[in-house]
């Protein structure tokens, strides 16, 4: 191998590394698209049902004892 072929193989493997760069955000996107529409249709393929009552879940009664103490004078 020559010094012209070196610099063709050196130019060739330069190009493409520049494709690759240019090319794998977009493929990363397109991948990740397809992951979250597959996700969108395997949510509305379940069968709707009563949501949780997440009132009770995530708020204290209206008359609990608060955690606070007041600071001593």
């Amino acid at each position: 191998m020559n010094t012209t072929q070196t610099e063709a193989l050196i130019a060739m493997v330069a190009v493409l590394g520049l494709f690759v760069l240019m090319v794998a955000p977009a493929v990363i996107g397109i991948l990740r698209d397809r992951r979250i529409d597959r996700q969108i249709r395997r949510a509305e393929a379940v069968p709707v049902t009563e949501p949780p009552d997440t009132r009770v879940a995530s708020r204290p009664e209206h008359r609990a004892a608060s955690r606070r103490r007041a600071r001593a004078a």
